[in-house]
């Protein structure tokens, strides 16, 4: 079930809202969380009914695992644990890709049948990788079985997150609070929840119109006249942001409308001038559970700083293979590691000669980030391409590697470039979700030049554009992010 369908949008979510707070109003607390785990493992099962026997075999041992951690913290119980979890994601992911790697290398002819991938396993795999560790570690705070079901299954973040941690959802349900039905909550839920709705089936999809054709000739062996080869890496790089930042808003949004607080993962990461700010910016959960539990488990940056820039890059490499089995998923990854350990150079050198590392020139803060979102650019090539071949293609056009003096622009038009152009500045210059609604964010209140109020006028605007969302809904296309 996807969220930008008519069944989940005019059905279950609001179905599901009335039926919690119903059960919550006559006190029936346990029911309540019951009701939420079974919409949730419907939710789930509307894409493939059989793999609800693997997310249970997954939730039964994680959490006798986590029991077992918690009342006795043994390292080879956690390494068990772990390594039960890597193998169900290494199987179904990676078996296909380490088989053809390995025909390919060896020339042997070691037949796989083909494993579908099933839906969320990179995300509850490492959600629930991170509980065992918080249990290893005893920083859970309770361990009823119904409440663990409901922080692996819980639809709003099950599919494609965000990562939660154990101890940041289920406290909420403590607070009485959450039981009791708020307007606030509801209003707050359906204007993110809404603003996601847009940014992925007007923003997110209408954009793929213009990166998909680009990336496929390319992927064909076409050589690319280097407007088009740039339109399209522009047009997914604004596609994969409104897709995915519209997924986790539309998670955030139905999540508040029941009280709960999830994560924020989204922070306008264009708008960054390093990459290391970038990657403090997107997809943050998946940054904090790389740094957490990737980066300082090889070290960190506890043994000098050669074997720091090493982990940069491994933690990088791993959580590009994380992104999907392919070999461009790993140099992107690898690009970004690369580009973490140039960035923290560039500060230790900047550090060593005395000179602030920050500026607060207009011209250096402008070519800092012009630099940042060019190479964050040129990365998203690797992601997109299907293939090594498109990727070269691609990559040669925008660089000039590739002689296009002859060739025209035959793929884009100026709709794309209009398109295009208006979707960088509300990137560049619009608040993000979070600073319009006034959410907190590592303890601040985000402030922006525009942000939410309830007024009259704002109300119709809203609902002018969510019933216009609705009428081009009927083309449903999925996440990017479901593929992995």
């Amino acid at each position: 079930m996807l969220f930008n369908s008519y069944l989940f949008v005019l059905y279950f979510l609001p179905l599901t809202v009335i039926l919690f707070y119903f059960l919550a109003h006559k006190g029936y607390r346990k029911l309540a969380i019951g009701s939420l785990v079974l919409a949730s493992l419907l939710f789930y099962a509307w894409w493939n009914p059989v793999y609800l026997l693997l997310l249970g075999i997954s939730i039964l041992v994680n959490y006798w695992l986590g029991q077992m951690l918690y009342k006795r913290p043994i390292k080879i119980g956690l390494v068990v644990g772990v390594g039960f979890n890597l193998s169900l994601l290494g199987y179904f992911k990676y078996a296909n890709f380490f088989v053809d790697n390995l025909n390919s290398a060896l020339a042997s002819n070691i037949h796989l049948e083909t494993i579908v991938l099933p839906l969320a396993i990179s995300f509850f795999t490492f959600q629930q990788i991170a509980y065992l560790v918080d249990c290893y570690r005893r920083e859970t705070e309770e361990h009823y079985f119904i409440h663990y079901c409901l922080f692996v299954t819980f639809f709003p973040q099950l599919i494609a997150g965000p990562i939660v941690h154990h101890k940041e959802m289920l406290p909420q349900f403590a607070n009485n609070a959450t039981w009791k039905f708020s307007f606030d909550n509801l209003s707050v839920g359906m204007m993110i929840f809404i603003i996601g709705l847009i940014k992925k089936v007007i923003l997110a999809d209408g954009v793929a119109e213009f990166s998909n054709p680009v990336f496929t000739a390319a992927e064909n062996g076409e050589v690319l006249h280097p407007l088009d080869a740039w339109g399209g890496a522009l047009a997914y790089t604004l596609q994969l942001y409104f897709d995915f930042s519209g997924y986790a808003d539309m998670a955030i949004g139905s999540a508040k409308m029941f009280g709960i607080n999830l994560p924020l993962n989204f922070n306008s990461p264009y708008k960054s001038c390093s990459i290391i700010d970038f990657w403090r910016r997107w997809h943050m959960t998946l940054s904090r559970f790389l740094r957490d539990y990737v980066y300082i488990a090889l070290g960190g940056n506890r043994n000098g700083k050669a074997r720091r820039y090493v982990n940069l890059l491994v933690t990088m490499l791993l959580g590009g293979l994380w992104h999907g089995a392919g070999w461009n998923f790993v140099i992107w990854g690898g690009l970004h590691g690369f580009y973490l350990v140039i960035n923290h150079l560039w500060h230790a050198v900047y550090r060593t000669l005395g000179i602030p590392t920050k500026t607060n020139s207009i011209v250096g803060k402008g070519l800092a980030w012009l630099l940042t979102f060019l190479a964050v650019v040129v990365a998203w090539v690797f992601f997109r391409a299907e293939n090594l071949l498109g990727a070269e293609l691609m990559l040669g056009s925008m660089l000039g590697f590739i002689d296009t003096s002859t060739m025209d622009v035959v793929l884009l038009d100026d709709l794309a470039a209009r398109w295009i152009g208006a979707l960088l500045l509300i990137v560049w210059l619009m608040p993000n979700s979070q600073q319009y609604m006034g959410l907190t964010q590592e303890g601040r209140m985000q402030t922006a030049w525009l942000s939410w109020s309830p007024t009259t006028g704002a109300l119709l605007v809203f609902t002018v554009s969510f019933i216009y969302t609705l009428t081009q809904m009927t083309n449903v296309s999925e996440f990017l992010y479901f593929q992995f």
